[in-house]
């Protein structure tokens, strides 16, 4: 444990360096930023003082603020983007709590992708930063109509998605696994509903979105690539409020209001899709007995004990059902729990406790007759997370503790007596996460910010259990057996990061960032697309925490009194201790997966645009990443770079916005990307009269380049009394483009000597439309 002890020492020393040399003779101001009329608490709400000189800080997941300045007369200006700004003269003498309230500015027509502030973009340390605006996340058109904020997040750049009809995503040549996708700090391990057509997040219920896409802060951990943090609605303090939609494919409802006003509060929203309403209509009995549908609860109450004391607690459940006649089931899930103590010490100590579970499983069933089976695998998490937030002057500090139990099912098999099939069960996984950190954004000059931190993990994978270990060629050298609790390996590793912005004038910036990060669960996956029934393995004594580090430089602008907004980014990424698979490996039902793996590294690097128009009836952005992602395996391609399967060179996003009347609002998104990179057949060869292909260099071909229109028009309908409501029209690919899904070959029927490339597309033209409404 000695690595560990070095961890901290160097996190005491960043202390020690932070708080060296503060001043004494200042005051504190600090509060909560709300929304006036609901009463939700405003994340990354934007609080200037001006004075002798000038401070400035934002809200942060809970609402929260704290600025320590010299006494004085101030000016106080709260901003946040759809609100109007609010400015009060103070004279602060004396430590000072001021929660403040912000009114909803509904003339403002902002676009999906927004800033705390109108500058903060050029001011901040922070890189590799966007953030959802929910009240606009309708109006940008996606597949069936629905509202989903991850498909908005694929057309950023560096955010590319993971194919058509998949909510997975990729985020500068990272993979799927890569990314952390929090539900109020709850991870999801499969944020994907109807095989990755929907998203499993209900926009009804989310208040905040934010997603990181290099220089994530240290109390961010356990993902080489992004972090994805969603943070539900608290629910509305005042009143109570009923709103929800009918589509084509589902139906949505929520319902919030207070259980004790001003004290306390609660949300509670649900969707399901009735698909199988649908098929029970069928005049074939083979299709009317089949099942397919989606359902998903938010829930979420608060109860504020003191202006010093909070409690919430919140939960998801979703589940996906896929049947087919009665012959064979599928379904898997997520459910998670998150219960938070948000505790102030004093006007510059905030604290946050959470206790969360998660649990992501699913269940495949066979019902026929002598060959029945159910298989069951889940990965189950019980998570403690202790948070400080520390205001001082020109410094920011944040610094905390993060202890996750990880048990991994990969697979149990029952059967019934009569089955031809045997009972049969991998062994169970469990794991030790835990991790110290500490960051401090500290304000250096009127040009000059800087964040910087550490955070030290640690990973202890635990018995009981056989733990095998192998040669090279994946033979079984030895095996040892550990007890319950008994500890198999233990790795420790540092991890750095720093940012820092530069502004060269008012209106632009240059940054700069390093970041470290581990991973020590992995994503193990031999698809061209993400499965519900992917496999999740946690480090081994073969298995080492994969390692990243990336560097990045930008240079940021807004113009025209920051209408517009521009930045322009250029990264490298190299990667330590990547997965592969041999070639034929079965990943599911193996008792001998390690054997089938090999480790290698990986590297990725890129440039990337985005352009954005902020206000006006026309709204927009345009993104483009020119990029490479490789991955490099001795036993692969004979130990040569190659492109990995998320490799694309271009990726374009073009999104309009405009305001047509008070009531009309129409959108346009447009995207290009080069085709997926692919293993194509060299030749082939008869095998006992059937037909084997031969492949040699791995992911060496491309599928065709993807592109696609998208429209959308949102109508409101005249305001009345109580009722408000609005009619969402949408096309999804206009016209009618056969992206290419997947390829695969077989022999031509007429000549057995040809080889015909068969490709498959999913979706051609498919008009959507939705009545929304909300009293």
């Amino acid at each position: 444990m000695n690595q560990f002890k070095k961890v901290g020492v160097l996190i005491l020393a960043l202390l020690s360096f932070a708080g060296y040399g503060f001043a004494q003779n200042n005051f504190t101001i600090s509060g909560v930023v709300k929304d006036s009329t609901s009463g939700e608490t405003l994340i990354g709400a934007t609080i200037k003082l001006r004075g002798a000189k000038d401070n400035a800080t934002t809200t942060n997941a809970y609402g929260y603020y704290s600025l320590s300045v010299p006494k004085g007369d101030y000016s106080l200006t709260v901003s946040y983007i759809g609100y109007q700004t609010l400015t009060r003269s103070l004279n602060l003498n004396k430590n000072t709590r001021f929660d403040l309230s912000l009114k909803a500015n509904n003339e403002l027509a902002e676009v999906v992708i927004t800033s705390e502030r109108k500058d903060i973009n050029v001011s901040s340390a922070q890189m590799g930063l966007a953030k959802l605006n929910m009240a606009e996340v309708e109006n940008v058109p996606v597949l069936f109509g629905e509202r989903d904020i991850i498909k908005t997040l694929q057309l950023l750049p560096g955010i590319k998605s993971a194919g058509e009809g998949n909510s997975g995503f990729y985020v500068r040549g990272g993979s799927i696994d890569h990314n952390l996708i929090l539900l109020d700090e709850a991870p999801v391990y499969n944020a994907s509903h109807l095989l990755g057509f929907f998203s499993t997040f209900n926009s009804d219920a989310i208040k905040d979105v934010a997603v990181y896409k290099g220089g994530m802060p240290a109390q961010y951990g356990g993902r080489l690539a992004s972090v994805l943090d969603i943070r539900m609605n608290d629910g509305n303090q005042n009143d109570i409020g009923v709103e929800g939609g009918l589509g084509l494919i589902s139906s949505r409802l929520k319902v919030e209001g207070p259980l004790i006003k001003d004290k306390s509060s609660f949300i509670i929203s649900g969707r399901r899709t009735y698909a199988d309403a649908f098929l029970k209509l069928a005049p074939d009995t083979s299709i009317r007995n089949n099942v397919l549908y989606f359902y998903d609860l938010n829930a979420k109450v608060n109860y504020r004990i003191n202006e010093n004391n909070t409690l919430y607690l919140s939960g998801y459940f979703g589940r996906d059902e896929l049947g087919l006649n009665k012959t064979f089931g599928f379904d898997w899930g997520n459910s998670t729990a998150t219960l938070r103590w948000n505790h102030l010490f004093n006007n510059r100590l905030f604290s946050n406790t959470s206790l969360i579970y998660s649990n992501y499983n699913y269940v495949i069933q066979s019902f026929i007759e002598q060959s029945d089976f159910k298989v069951k695998s889940a990965i189950q998490d019980y998570n403690l997370k202790q948070d400080f937030q520390y205001s001082l002057n020109q410094h920011n500090l944040r610094f905390g503790l993060d202890v996750i139990h990880h048990t991994i099912r990969p697979g149990k098999i029952t059967a019934s007596e009569a089955s031809s099939v045997n009972d049969d069960q991998i062994q169970n996984r469990t794991g030790l996460e835990t991790a110290i950190y500490i960051s401090d954004e500290w304000k250096v000059s009127d040009k000059l910010n800087i964040t910087y931190g550490l955070r030290g993990s640690a990973f202890s994978a635990f018995g009981p259990g056989d733990f095998r270990t192998y040669d090279r060629d994946g033979n079984t050298i030895g095996t040892g057996t550990y007890a319950g609790g008994e500890i198999v390996k233990t790795y420790i590793n540092p991890e750095p990061r720093i940012s820092a912005s530069y502004q060269l004038r008012k209106s632009s910036s240059l940054k700069a960032s390093y970041t470290r990060n581990t991973q020590n669960l992995h994503l193990m996956s031999n698809s061209t697309s993400t499965s519900p029934t992917d496999l999740y393995v946690m480090n081994s004594n073969n298995i080492k925490p994969e390692i990243a580090d990336q560097v990045a430089v930008g240079y940021f602008r807004n113009f025209n009194n920051d209408r517009y907004e521009f930045s322009a980014e250029v990264y490298y990424k190299s990667m330590a201790n990547q997965i592969e698979y041999r070639s034929g490996t079965d990943l599911r039902g193996n008792n001998n997966v390690e054997g089938d793996l090999l480790y290698g590294d990986g590297r990725a690097y890129g440039l990337e645009l985005f352009l954005k128009k902020r206000f006006g009836k026309l709204n927009g952005w345009v993104g483009y990443t020119l990029s490479r992602t490789e991955r490099q395996f001795d036993d692969i391609n004979g130990g040569t770079w190659f492109p990995s399967k998320q490799d694309r060179t271009h990726d374009l996003s073009l999104v309009g916005i405009y305001k047509a009347s008070k009531r009309w609002t129409l959108s346009s998104t447009f995207v290009y990307n080069t085709g997926n990179a692919v293993t194509f057949p060299n030749g082939k060869y008869q095998l006992k009269g059937k037909t084997v292909f031969y492949y040699s260099e791995r992911n060496a071909d491309r599928l065709p380049d993807y592109h696609r229109l998208d429209l959308a028009a949102t109508l409101e309908a005249k305001p009345g009394k109580k009722l408000q409501s609005s009619w969402s029209f949408g096309i999804y690919n206009l016209y009618n483009r056969q992206n290419t899904y997947t390829m695969d070959f077989r022999d031509d029927p007429d000549d057995a000597t040809k080889t015909q490339a068969v490709r498959t597309t999913l979706f051609g033209i498919i008009p959507s439309v939705t009545w929304n409404f909300k009293f």
